[in-house]
């Protein structure tokens, strides 16, 4: 990853980490990642693989399920945050949208917003200007504003969760299969739209999505897990041209063999 400066840390990294839930589950094992200033990085693998785990550590949500660093450290812009609470780095400007497109369905789309100007329980700011930013990269929920979020699509919903993470003015903003249950159509756009968010507004980003090939595409490095580690990682544009990747993500291999004629632990092995 080569967008952040030479001699600056990476806005997070993960150092050998090992993550354990009720001190008895091990989600994840021995994971080493980082994400330099203004990337995207992209954290592929099936369900049960650790991304959402990850995101959850670094945030600080974790702690709230039960979950703790056991080994290893997480750093954030070079300071130690290991086992860190969800406040401690929402003070740090690290924000988090859940999977599954996470609003308040009795409030309004304006209301909805509204909770993107609060920290701590208490409100940080408000004036009309705030919502600039998020009308910017979604002028649509200008026309909805006193529309209860319940009753907005799918996609209305989702540029809603990421309109008001922006409202917070995150550095680093973290996602959760963001494609999830949306149309094709409202994936691209929804991707390219985070891909403008993040040269325009410099915000680094890691996004954990089952969807390879739109992540990949606005990435600048992706890590590859599987049970609770990382089986690869390369550049973006790098992963996309690995026979791997095109063969059980993007549906794009010259191979022959199909993905579900193939044990798991052959999958393995080739990425060894």
């Amino acid at each position: 990853m080569s967008s952040g400066q030479a001699d600056e840390p990476p806005v997070v990294e993960l150092d050998n980490a090992e993550i354990v839930y009720d001190r008895t589950f091990l989600a994840v094992q021995g994971v080493s990642m980082s994400a330099d200033r203004g990337d995207i990085v992209a954290l592929l693998g099936p369900n049960g693989a650790g991304k959402s785990t990850i995101l959850k550590m670094i945030s600080g949500i974790g702690r709230s399920e039960r979950g703790e660093v056991t080994r290893g450290s997480v750093y954030y812009e070079g300071d130690e945050v290991t086992n860190a609470k969800t406040n401690e780095m929402v003070d740090r400007n690290v924000t988090h949208i859940l999977e599954g497109r996470r609003v308040f369905e009795d409030l309004t789309v304006e209301e909805n917003l509204r909770c993107g100007l609060y920290r701590g329980g208490r409100r940080i700011r408000y004036s009309k200007s705030d919502y600039d930013i998020a009308f910017e990269y979604f002028p649509k929920l200008e026309e909805l504003l006193d529309v209860e979020a319940g009753y907005c699509s799918g996609g209305e919903q989702q540029m809603l969760v990421i309109a008001r993470a922006l409202i917070h003015r995150p550095n680093l903003l973290l996602l959760d299969e963001p494609s999830l249950g949306l149309a094709p159509k409202l994936v691209v756009d929804i991707y390219e739209t985070l891909r403008e968010i993040n040269r325009e507004e410099d915000i680094t980003m890691i996004i954990a999505d089952q969807n390879a090939k739109e992540t990949l595409e606005v990435a600048d490095y992706g890590y590859v897990l599987e049970n609770g580690q990382v089986e690869l990682h390369d550049p973006a544009d790098v992963l996309m041209d690995r026979e791997e990747i095109k063969e059980f993500y993007l549906g794009t291999s010259s191979e022959e063999s199909r993905y579900s004629e193939i044990q798991h632990y052959k999958i393995r092995k080739r990425w060894k």
